[in-house]
């Protein structure tokens, strides 16, 4: 069901009103009366967001100056609900009023004559119930003739505050998630107290007796011996008499009662907080006493088994959400946890420097060896304490293993002692305990430390002498070399790793069974003789649950470094003959330390730099980084030997790398030092990079590590390098604005750096052969 929008000032004056009244008629409102001219002080604006349709369920924030609307007449016994945000409104029918305060609930009848009357600026929440689920329930608050008004006490606000919240969640609502909202607002209308209205003495006292039976089954639904008799004898009334009442509804109390528990079932098994509580436990959760007589009465009225339509909500919950919910921080995690600043890890040694036999360039050259105290895994931090300390000028071989490496033990850790040990994992310990920006103690989901909120090894970092907040770090990629395996058997072989993962853009739109389903490709890296090279698969598996050293068990590939036990999964052949893909080795993840204290997720990328995922970062170009903490704390991981625009599946060919890079500093004041995001700089070009949400911290707040997975975007991430490159041609060349949008336009090529990073990235490649005489 889409969202459908109005807003005034998107409509030239002799176009508006036609199109607020289309909007409105939409969601089954009419407009009676509006003024003809407005105050200036009052002005004329409206707007309006609805999600969905009657007569399902329809939710709508109007905001309007000056108006009087109606509910269209139709048939039903759903009222309209009203939520008024702040401004006071009015239910009227003629001389006939009510005013319904700011956080007060009112029920407006859908028979014609009453009208809501909108005064300054008013913000208000209009909501239909849907007619399906309300399946012969009945209350005083149902089947209106005169409107009502709850004051926000008791019962009323949660219904009203639930009412509000899924207004401001509505963009974000589909599929299972809006049906489940449905669910809940409807059972939360029949809660409301009893009232009397001006209806007629005896549909009053017909419908407050049916509600009030109604509500007392609801409360005994998970009783298997609730019966006519027993409701009878709870409400005082004669059993004959109570059967009369639903005859005149158009059923029996056991159609009532039946229909009931099957809603309440289908509720529980739509619930995403509710996944271990079995298809039988829920039978009788919701007064079955048999299961198997449940699953029949389950398929008939709902077309499936309780077991598969549970699995088919799930399937339709993760495909719209995207399963970004456990890729980073819950919301709810966030408020009763932030990671400080201050970091419980042993204090790490500087590595002495290695001598190099290199004359290209003027700098000392440092090693950087990888090992358990030479990296940090999945996040970023300020308050890191380096583990090398450079000039500018300098050049650091630096070594980095991928976190894909346990995909294929037997190759890519065996044998290797520094590889061995970062991955050390058994029953007592690990090489590396916090993986990730997550709670040591695994308090979210229980993974493990840190929650595998960020997922990156990363060597560092690596202290910049003389590099103060304001400054710009370059990093120059000399030469990259893959790190050889030297397990016994494959010595000097290179292997590396793939995975279709939950968090892939693919995920939700696959075509064969089993669906859903993660896979591991592995790859075998070969030197060609023209001196590029090639990867070849090797193998892949499909990912099965697997149990680690600490007894967590993995359903999905939701934490780095899960040991594959072996013989837990099939190999699969690779295709004949094996496809090549030409290698592309490159660093996914160059970041200097973000400003913000706490620990900052190594997947997002950010103005920092992070887990950017361009390919062009490889052999001879250039990364800019604006500097933001004093030594710039450069941190350098997510190696990869090939990798498409778009990183589909949620990796590219993982592939533990060797790197030479010189590190340069351009001080506050220099033109490159105006760049505020990470800016690619190869021998041809100048890649720009663009992010949905460039700065997400500070943008989101306390909430921004999890609301960037959830609010990201392809078109944002195109707006942001748009007006990056915009403002490079601007800044750089002296363009004015029409003269770089025309030259944008023209030469210059947008890309989908990556879908898979939370933060999502479109790249501007701005050719330097647009320049005349520019230098490489």
């Amino acid at each position: 069901m889409p969202v459908s929008r109005f807003q005034s000032e998107s409509y030239s004056n002799d176009q508006r009103d036609l199109a607020w009244r289309e909007f409105l008629d939409a969601i089954g409102l009419l407009e009676v009366w509006s003024p003809e001219i407005l105050p200036a002080s009052l002005g004329n604006y409206r707007s309006g967001l609805a999600h969905g349709k009657m007569p399902d369920l329809m939710l709508a924030r109007l905001s309007a100056t000056g108006r009087e609307l109606s509910p269209i007449a139709r048939r039903g016994v759903a009222p309209l609900i009203v939520l008024p945000l702040d401004e006071a409104i009015e239910i009227v029918r003629g001389d006939e009023g009510i005013v319904v305060r700011g956080r007060e609930l009112g029920l407006v009848p859908t028979d014609p004559g009453w009208h809501i009357r909108f005064g300054r600026n008013s913000r208000t929440v209009c909501l239909t119930l849907p007619e399906a689920l309300l399946l012969g329930r009945r209350s005083t608050n149902t089947g209106l003739a005169a409107p009502r008004v709850f004051p926000n006490e008791s019962i009323v606000s949660i219904f009203a505050a639930a009412i509000e919240a899924t207004a401001a969640e509505m963009e974000r609502l589909h599929g299972a998630d809006w049906a489940a909202v449905a669910q809940q607002l409807t059972d939360l209308f029949f809660c409301l107290p009893r009232k009397a209205g001006s209806d007629v003495a005896q549909r009053l006292a017909f419908s407050g007796l049916l509600g009030r039976v109604a509500q007392t089954i609801e409360s005994h639904l998970g009783d298997n011996d609730l019966n006519a008799k027993t409701v009878a004898q709870m409400e005082g009334i004669s059993e004959r008499y109570m059967q009369r009442l639903f005859k005149r509804n158009g059923e029996t109390f056991s159609q009532y009662l039946r229909e009931r528990r099957l809603q309440r079932a289908r509720a529980l098994l739509s619930s995403p907080g509710e996944p271990d509580f079995s298809v039988a436990n829920v039978a009788y959760d919701c007064g079955f006493g048999d299961a198997a007589n449940f699953n029949r009465l389950f398929k008939q009225r709902f077309g499936q088994p309780p077991g598969a339509f549970r699995a088919s909500i799930t399937e339709a919950r993760r495909e719209s959400a995207g399963g970004v919910e456990n890729r980073g921080w819950p919301i709810s995690a966030l408020g009763r946890f932030q990671p400080r600043a201050t970091l419980a890890r042993p204090a790490r040694r500087l590595l002495p420097a290695k001598p190099s036999n290199s004359t290209a360039q003027p700098g000392q050259t440092h090693h950087l060896n990888v090992g358990p105290d030479t990296v940090h895994w999945g996040y970023f931090s300020r308050s890191l304490a380096p583990v090398l300390s450079v000039r500018p000028g300098d050049h650091v071989i630096v070594e980095t293993l991928t976190q894909h490496a346990t995909d294929a033990r037997e190759l890519m850790i065996k044998g290797d002692p520094a590889a061995e040990e970062v991955f050390f994992w058994d029953g007592e310990r690990k090489g590396v305990d916090r993986r990730g920006a997550g709670p040591q103690d695994a308090s979210v989901f229980g993974r493990g430390a840190g929650e595998g909120f960020g997922v990156h090894i990363c060597t560092g970092p690596i202290h910049v002498e003389g590099a103060e907040p304001g400054d710009v770090v370059e990093v120059h990629i000399d030469d990259m070399t893959p790190r050889p395996s030297r397990a016994p058997g494959y010595e000097g072989r290179v292997f590396g790793s793939t995975v279709s993962a939950w968090w892939g853009y693919h995920y939700s739109d696959l075509l064969t069974a089993p669906n859903p389903r993660e896979t591991v490709t592995i790859y075998e890296v070969h030197q060609d003789d023209d001196g590029s090279g090639h990867a070849e698969m090797l193998y892949s598996y499909r990912w099965k649950p697997q149990t680690d050293p600490f007894g967590v068990t993995h359903a999905t590939y939701d934490y780095p470094g899960i040991p594959v036990k072996s013989g837990s999964v099939e190999f699969e052949p690779p295709p004949d003959p094996p496809l090549r893909v030409p290698l592309r080795p490159h660093f996914g993840v160059i970041a200097v330390a973000p400003r913000e204290a706490n620990l900052i997720d190594s997947v997002p990328p950010a103005y920092f730099g992070g887990n950017i995922d361009n390919w062009r970062l490889g052999k001879g170009t250039s990364v800019y980084l604006p500097v933001s903490v004093r030594g710039a704390l450069l941190s350098i991981g997510d190696p990869h030997a090939a990798q498409g625009d778009g990183e589909l599946s949620g990796t590219a060919i993982e592939c533990s790398m060797t790197g030479r890079v010189t590190i340069r500093l351009h001080k506050r004041g220099t033109p490159i030092a105006d760049i505020t995001y990470p800016l690619i700089e190869t021998a041809d070009a100048w890649v720009l990079t663009g992010f949905s949400h460039p700065d997400y911290l500070a943008e989101f707040g306390s909430k921004g590590q999890s609301e960037v997975y959830a609010k990201s975007s392809l078109d944002l991430a195109m707006r942001d390098a748009f007006r990056k490159a915009r403002r490079f041609l601007m800044a750089r060349f002296g363009l004015t604005e029409d003269q770089a949008i025309a030259h944008i336009s023209a030469a210059v090529d947008f890309g989908v750096t990556q879908v898979v990073d939370g933060n999502l990235g479109v790249h501007a490649i701005i050719p330097k052969s647009l320049v005349p005489g520019c230098k490489e």
